[in-house]
Parts: C-alpha cells; sequence; structure tokens
C-alpha cells in the first residue's frame, strides 16, 4: 500500500483509474479553470482587504456654509498648503476664471452708471439683467419687517422697505457723470464679447440659477430697526428702502459651472485650440501666451483703471450701495498686473478668484510622513495620510444634496461669514445671511447622522467685519441684542462665538466638543496655520474615539 493511500485528500484528487488521454485533457482543462477562478477570488480578496484599510485610513471632511462664505476658498487653501504639486500645474489654468472675475466687476460698473444715467431707479449688477414682472411694481409696505430673527439667540433685524429716491440727488449724480463717461463706456464696450468668450471658453452650466441681484454684489444692505432713529433717519432709511426694492426688481443669472475641475481643463483646450488656428494662445515652458480675449482685456487696461478710479463713479456706486470690492473675485486694485498680455495667476489671486460651482467638489489630498515622530504613528495605522475633502453647494436649491455625505464623514468644517449680519440671502432678499448661517448651524449641530462627526466653526470674513465697522456701520442697530458692547471686531467675533456655542449646547444630542476660530480665508499665510491646527484637532479626536489619548 502506498503512502498516498492513507491521504484521503490524494484519493480524491487521484485521477480516475483507466482514464483515456480525452478524458485526461478535459479534467486538466477544468482544474486549470477551477485555479483560475481560485487565484481571482485570492486576488479580489487582497484587493477588497487594502481597500478596506484605505477607507478605515480616509479622513472625510466636509466644507459646508451658505453661498459665498468661504467653502471653495478654503478647499484651495488646503490644496495649496497639502497638495503642492497639483495646486502649481493647475494654477495657470485660472487665468480666464480671473480675467473673467474683472471683466465682470467693470461691465457691473458700466450697468450701474448707465442706469444711472438714465435715472432710473433699477441697479444692474451684471452684463446679463432680467426684468421682474410688473406685478412687483407697487410692493410696498409701511411698516418694518422683522427679517432676521433667531430663536433662543436673541438675533433680530428690522428692515425697512418702503421709502422714495431723492430726486435732488438723482438730478446732481446724473449731471456729474459727464460725456467723458459715456466715451469710457464705449471704449470698454469689446468686454462684452470678452465676458461672453470667457464664459463659453469655461463652460457655462446650462442650469444657471436665478438670484436676487441686490444680494449678490451687497446692494441694499438690510437697514436698521427704526424704532431706534430719528425722523431724519427715517427718512434715510425710506431712500434707501425704496433703492432696494427698485434693486430686487433687477435680477440676474450668475455664472456657474458643474464641475470645476472640468471647466478650468475646458479653458486650458480651448485656448490651446485656438492658439493652434491663430498661431497664438498656446502653452509654451509652462506658461500662457496672448490670446484673443488677454489682447482685448490688456488694450483696456487705462481706461479700465480710469473708471474705476473716477471720482463720479465711486460716488454712483456708493449712492447705489454696489459693494464690489467686498465680494469673492475683486481685482479692480491689481488691474496694472493682471490686465497683460503676459500674465500668470499668483496662488493668492486664485484663491482669491471666483467661479460658482453647481455640483459637489471632491478632492483627495495625500499627507506626506513627517520624519520623527507623528500623529500617524502607533496603534493608528495610516489614518490621516489621506482626505477626502468636499466642497458642497451652499445655495438653498443645492442643500438636498448634502445628506449622502452626511455617512462616515469625520469632520464637518462649518463657515459662518459673521460680516454679513447686514446683508440678505443671495436667494431670498428677505432673510438675513447671519440668521441664514444659524440655522444652518442648528441643523447640523442637531443632526443624528453628525453626532459622531468633529466640528470646527470658521467664524469667516473677519477682514470685511473689520472693514464694516471702521465705516460706522453699527452693530446693535442690526442686532438689537448686541446692546451697547464695543463696536469694534473683537467684540462682535466673541459675541457670535458665543451665540454659535449656545446653538451648539442647545441642539446637541450629546455633549461635543467644537473648535472655533476667527478667519480670514483669502489671508494664505493666517489660514495655513489655521489649516495646521484643524488638521492636528481631526486627528486627535480621531485618537481619543480609539481611546488612544
Amino acid at each position: 500500500m502506498g503512502a498516498t493511500d492513507h491521504d484521503p485528500l490524494a484519493i480524491l484528487t487521484r485521477p480516475p483509474p483507466n482514464e483515456t488521454p480525452i478524458e485526461r485533457a478535459a479534467r486538466e482543462e477544468r482544474e486549470a479553470r477551477a485555479r483560475q477562478i481560485s487565484d481571482q477570488i485570492d486576488e479580489q480578496l487582497k484587493k477588497d482587504k487594502a481597500a478596506l484599510k484605505r477607507q478605515n485610513g480616509l479622513v472625510r471632511v466636509l466644507l459646508l456654509g451658505q453661498s459665498e462664505s468661504g467653502k471653495s476658498t478654503t478647499l484651495k487653501n488646503f490644496r495649496m498648503k497639502y497638495s503642492r504639486a497639483q495646486w502649481k500645474a493647475e494654477r495657470l489654468s485660472w487665468r480666464a476664471v480671473i480675467q473673467l472675475n474683472l471683466v465682470r466687476s467693470v461691465l457691473t460698473i458700466l450697468d450701474t452708471m448707465q442706469t444711472e444715467m438714465n435715472g432710473t431707479t433699477s441697479t444692474p449688477t451684471s452684463s446679463v439683467v432680467q426684468e421682474l414682472s410688473g406685478d412687483e411694481e407697487d410692493e410696498e409696505e409701511d411698516n418694518p419687517i422683522p427679517c432676521a430673527t433667531i430663536s433662543g439667540v436673541g438675533i433680530i433685524v428690522n428692515i425697512s422697505r418702503r421709502s422714495s429716491l431723492s430726486k435732488d440727488s438723482n438730478s446732481s449724480l446724473r449731471t456729474t457723470l459727464s460725456s467723458h463717461h459715456q466715451i469710457l463706456k464705449l471704449r470698454l464696450g469689446p468686454l462684452r464679447g470678452v465676458e461672453a468668450d470667457l464664459k463659453k471658453r469655461l463652460g457655462a452650466a446650462s442650469d444657471e440659477e436665478e438670484f436676487d441681484s441686490s444680494a449678490s454684489l451687497g446692494i441694499g444692505p438690510l437697514e436698521p430697526s427704526s424704532s431706534s432713529s430719528g425722523d431724519g433717519n427715517q427718512g434715510a432709511e425710506r431712500r434707501s428702502g425704496n433703492a432696494m426694492i427698485a434693486a430686487r426688481k433687477v435680477k440676474r443669472r450668475e455664472f456657474g459651472v458643474k464641475r470645476l475641475h472640468e471647466a478650468l481643463e475646458n479653458g486650458v483646450h480651448a485656448l490651446s485650440s485656438r492658439g493652434s488656428h491663430h498661431g497664438h494662445g498656446t502653452r509654451d515652458s509652462g506658461s500662457f501666451t496672448s490670446d484673443d480675449a488677454t489682447d482685448i482685456i490688456a488694450s483696456c487696461r487705462d481706461d479700465m483703471k480710469a473708471l474705476w478710479l473716477d471720482e463720479a463713479v465711486q460716488k454712483v456706486l456708493a449712492k447705489r450701495k454696489v459693494r464690489i470690492e467686498d465680494g469673492a473675485g475683486f481685482f479692480l486694485d491689481d488691474i496694472d498686473r493682471i490686465a497683460t498680455r503676459t500674465y500668470e495667476p499668483s496662488d493668492d489671486d486664485v484663491v482669491r478668484a471666483r467661479l460658482r460651482t453647481l455640483g459637489v467638489q471632491e478632492y483627495s489630498i495625500q499627507f506626506e510622513q513627517s520624519k520623527g515622530p507623528t500623529l500617524f504613528a502607533g496603534g493608528l495605522g495610516d489614518f490621516g495620510k489621506e482626505w477626502i475633502i468636499y466642497d458642497v453647494g451652499g445655495a438653498r436649491t443645492m442643500r438636498q444634496a448634502w445628506l449622502p455625505f452626511f455617512d462616515n464623514v469625520n469632520a464637518i468644517i462649518f463657515l459662518a461669514p459673521i460680516s454679513c449680519f447686514d446683508e440678505r440671502l443671495q436667494e431670498d432678499s428677505k432673510i438675513n445671511r447671519l440668521e441664514d448661517s444659524c440655522l444652518l448651524w442648528r441643523s447640523v449641530c442637531s443632526s443624528k447622522l453628525l453626532a459622531k462627526a468633529t466640528l470646527i466653526l470658521f467664524l469667516n470674513k473677519c477682514d470685511i467685519l473689520k472693514r464694516k465697522l471702521k465705516s460706522g456701520v453699527m452693530v446693535k442697530n442690526f442686532l438689537p441684542s448686541y446692546g451697547e458692547r464695543p463696536n469694534d471686531a473683537g467684540s462682535v467675533i466673541k459675541y457670535l462665538k458665543e451665540k454659535f456655542k449656545d446653538i451648539l449646547k442647545a441642539q446637541s444630542s450629546v455633549p461635543r466638543t467644537c473648535y472655533y476660530y476667527a478667519t480670514s480665508v483669502t489671508d494664505t499665510k493666517a489660514t495655513a496655520n489655521t489649516l495646521k491646527t484643524v488638521k492636528d484637532s481631526i486627528v486627535r479626536e480621531h485618537l481619543k474615539t480609539a481611546d488612544m489619548v
């Protein structure tokens, strides 16, 4: 009896007796197929194990906040600091976006100036405007409307909506705008074609959304409660309120794209394609040469500067409450540098650029392993080496898309623009922007899906807040609960931080830690330091969950 006679497996796999050559060939073919399937299963198991390990090591961060709160700018700062190679490769692609920002600012001024010359009360804010139906022309109310009330935190803002513009003021400003301004308008006319070309190059979204123009560029801020003003101040509020009603009758479609990365690629491809046919616009040694749009912008440089620096134009903008300098994508102070044929964007330019996205932007950031002991060492494994950051649209119509991203998220970075205490929500001019931020924060704090997520709150746009307060805007006129506290940025930030803390304490189902930061995310150096602290805080919270701290 052979040794194999005691091995059940050998007996099972032994070829049958009297096996013919044909039967043997068929058996070996079946065994080969079985081995192949077994190897495929083993390989898939290895991949699944590696994927599970990677998923367990991923840090998922969700950027939340209303539209224009600074989410995309925060993402840019993350990528600039921790994904430097990819950032540098993409930086040149932003030139068309920055040029479009500059051109649209100039066209906004031209449209506002033309409206003033015409003597009408509506204030266009873009080269693409739509008049509403005449049904709203009689929309007036004698009493102030409470438009920003947050239950439990004592933030109430009243706004006056009925008034009349001063005819004498209109007349004096119209006479100030002379034939010189008409000539400037004609000379800058080609920029409308440049705007259309740049939008087409970037690939405008087919479902651009219509917003109230008055909110988008700061036209018609919320007026203080009339109860705290004298008769003279009430008259000023009424005049300003009527201007806001007129502004609401002009709406625009804000330019936006579905996918930021695709839009930037479209801009480069369009430029390269045009260059191959016209002999310019090609990419050479990592930089762009001139193209038609750039040529026109460069030729209009002096006229754009003259328009922006003109004293009469500044008076018109002040009267119409068009605060272009407070919005994202403001480059009118950089005309000399940007309106050239050899312009290449800097890091700060890209961070400040504005390109509205209609879809969810997802970016992966790989953190390099530093020398010496780190937060990634020990039992933590690979956790924290790779981050997935989601930038979701903040407009009201897009917020239903947030829910799928709540699952398994490690951290929420919530951006609340605290400079907007006197501004209206872009999508609904009856809603105060600060109220909307607080309501969103309350929803995040009370969500059971986010109960285990680390909460990080950016009290953002502190730079704009400081400028507003320095210009004389009194917070107590818009937030009566602020009382007689000092009207300085530090006191306002401290007050609002406590309000957001109160909301978290009242709405969260379990006690939880939240990290608060006063930020101006367009300040890249300061934000880089903040992001380092944020990164360490998120990993540290994970360590606490793992009982390692």
